[in-house]
């Protein structure tokens, strides 16, 4: 029997797109932000668990539905390791959150 050479759908839908590869992390992470969007003037602070990172990123799981693609928050990933990042996505899976970020 021959496959198709061509992938299905489900299979084409889901393509790579990081230019970086990814490393599995773990650890706390705070991000801080106003209700704005910015990271400036910050009035809420969420705690949440680092799951992997990259040169110019990191993905991490919390339970704030409210960062939103676009949005500035401040964040710190260790004693070290802090600045801003910029939300790229955010999935919502029930009560379980996790977002994608740019470190700007």
């Amino acid at each position: 029997m021959r496959r198709s050479a061509t992938k299905s759908a489900a299979e084409a839908s889901h393509v790579e797109q990081r230019a970086e590869h990814r490393h599995a992390a773990q650890g706390e992470v705070r991000f801080i932000f106003d209700e704005n969007g910015s990271a400036r003037g910050s009035s809420k602070e969420i705690r949440g668990k680092l799951l992997d990172r990259s040169t110019s990123g990191f993905r991490a799981e919390h339970d704030c539905p409210e960062l939103t693609s676009g949005q500035v928050v401040r964040f710190q990933l260790a004693a070290s390791t802090k600045g801003q990042a910029r939300v790229i996505w955010t999935r919502i899976l029930g009560d379980r959150v996790e977002t994608g970020f740019l470190i700007i």
